[in-house]
């Protein structure tokens, strides 16, 4: 499927200052989103999703960034490089964000017609009443049942299920050509949670959008995404289609992930290979290959730190760090 590359990110560096340390929390990522495409960031906490995702949002404070480096091109510009002025318009109109946890991303003193509203004014030069007439449709297209009442809701009045579709509904108001999903799902029941997995692909049929969606839980990864990258410590360690990494996974990490997703088996129980220790502080990282101190074949290069970080392609669209790639 050849699509039209959409947001394109060239050696990303995201670096904090924490004392006198240096936090290397996205540590030179590269990788494409296409138009409709969803791609998939996994990992376990720590790894640099979300600092990810916040550096393309430019959502980071700024007075504790050491060094914020790279490309992020998305219609011809490089975000780095634009001003927050220039950055609110492509915020919330053409790029949205759905944030991890909707209650503390909802303004509990404001109502949802108020919420909405706001970015729809803003980016689509509409007033009070085109505003609030559009959020109404809004909440109508996530599902909330009678709009015309929920609109003058308050968060709290709304159920976990609700609140993220009404996060949904003001991520997608302007009609965004990206949408990047923070997590989701994680609060919400599982029924609530197949829900928001089919209205988001539904969605994003209706609007030809593009949906970086970025979560621990592979049983959702292969619902929803085209592409997976895997990271961990700040590095991406293997991107490729979604079939391809679940059916012929190429680094150790990603494959003791598949090992430890919940399954469902008939039959005797094969044990897992559960990864021993935990990811390094991104503070002190190691030297060279930063999963060599959790890699369960590492060579002699690995545990002495001699090979760098770097993906290879071993087959037509799929990449894996090149120190790891034999020691799965």
């Amino acid at each position: 499927m050849l699509n039209k590359t959409l947001l394109e990110i060239k050696n990303l560096k995201t670096y904090f200052r924490v004392g006198k340390s240096v936090v290397k929390a996205v540590d030179n990522i590269s990788f494409n989103l296409n138009k409709g495409e969803t791609t998939a960031i996994v990992g376990e906490s720590g790894s640099g999703k979300s600092i990810t995702s916040l550096s393309i949002m430019q959502l980071l404070p700024t007075n504790v960034i050491d060094e914020d480096h790279g490309i992020i091109n998305f219609d011809g510009k490089n975000l780095l490089s634009l001003s927050e002025k220039e950055m609110r318009k492509i915020r919330g109109n053409k790029i949205s964000m759905i944030f991890q946890e909707p209650m503390t991303s909802l303004n509990p003193v404001y109502n949802l017609s108020y919420q909405i509203s706001e970015a729809i004014i803003l980016h689509q030069n509409k007033n009070k009443t085109q505003a609030r007439k559009l959020a109404i449709e809004m909440l109508d297209l996530v599902g909330i049942p009678e709009p015309n009442k929920r609109i003058n809701s308050f968060p709290h009045e709304l159920s976990g299920g609700m609140r993220q579709r009404a996060m949904i509904a003001m991520a997608l108001c302007c009609n965004p050509e990206i949408l990047i999903a923070d997590e989701p799902t994680t609060a919400l029941d599982v029924t609530i949670q197949a829900q928001i997995l089919e209205l988001m692909k539904s969605l994003q049929k209706k609007l030809n959008m593009s949906i970086l969606f970025i979560t621990h839980d592979l049983g959702v990864v292969s619902e929803v995404a085209d592409r997976v990258m895997v990271m961990y410590l700040g590095h991406i360690v293997e991107i490729a289609d979604a079939d391809e990494l679940f059916s012929n996974p190429k680094h150790p990490y990603t494959k003791a992930l598949l090992q430890v997703a919940p399954t469902i088996s008939i039959g005797p129980k094969k044990r897992k290979n559960i990864l021993k220790g935990e990811i390094p502080s991104p503070i002190n990282p190691p030297s060279g290959c930063v999963f060599r101190t959790r890699c369960p074949n590492p060579t002699h290069d690995c545990k002495e730190g001699n090979i760098e970080m770097g993906l290879i392609e071993v087959s037509p669209g799929h990449w894996v760090d090149q120190c790891c790639v034999n020691c799965g």
